[in-house]
């Protein structure tokens, strides 16, 4: 895609999925002041990630369920803590939280800083690579995302957020 079509996808995506947009800046702005990850934000944050997919949003709120806010708290300091670039890194210790995997680690990051980040999704991965391998939500993924789409923002001079969401929407709309 030309730096034409990725803006004209990333807008056709925030002016049709308005409550995606507007959680993703309230969240957002909440974790770069806060500089902390609750119990309740990780729980927006799976409505966020998961809410046309009911059974995989019910299954993870229960996972998440089986952390102790101790467990969550420590996983939000040790995050925040992190001054380094590196994001196996980053989400790894994202992981750290039952529930939390590489596809729910890229949403916080995105939401963090929407610049250098964006969401791990299978139409994203789709649009970029074709046919998704089995097994595809695994962090090694996600890093390979993330590096393609870095390239693209790089050469656009575009965040990668707005990158990412002009691939899942053109995907996720040709597909239906």
């Amino acid at each position: 895609m030309d730096k034409e079509e990725i803006l004209k996808w990333s807008k056709k995506y925030d002016s049709e999925h308005p409550f995606w947009t507007q959680k993703e800046q309230e969240l957002g702005t909440r974790f770069r002041s806060n500089r902390r990850i609750t119990r309740e934000d990780l729980e927006q944050v799976v409505d966020w990630k998961f809410k046309e997919m009911l059974g995989r949003r019910k299954r993870v709120l229960s996972l998440l369920a089986k952390n102790t806010d101790e467990k969550i708290r420590n996983m939000s300091n040790q995050f925040f803590s992190i001054t380094s670039n590196n994001d196996s890194s980053k989400v790894h210790t994202l992981n750290k939280v039952y529930g939390v995997g590489p596809a729910l680690a890229s949403t916080i990051l995105t939401f963090i800083n929407p610049k250098d980040y964006g969401v791990f999704d299978i139409h994203v991965w789709r649009e970029l690579f074709g046919e998704e391998p089995t097994g595809l939500f695994r962090t090694a993924n996600y890093l390979k995302v993330l590096l393609e789409l870095r390239k693209i923002a790089k050469k656009h001079q575009l965040d990668v957020r707005t990158v990412e969401k002009a691939l899942f929407k053109k995907n996720y709309d040709e597909s239906k």
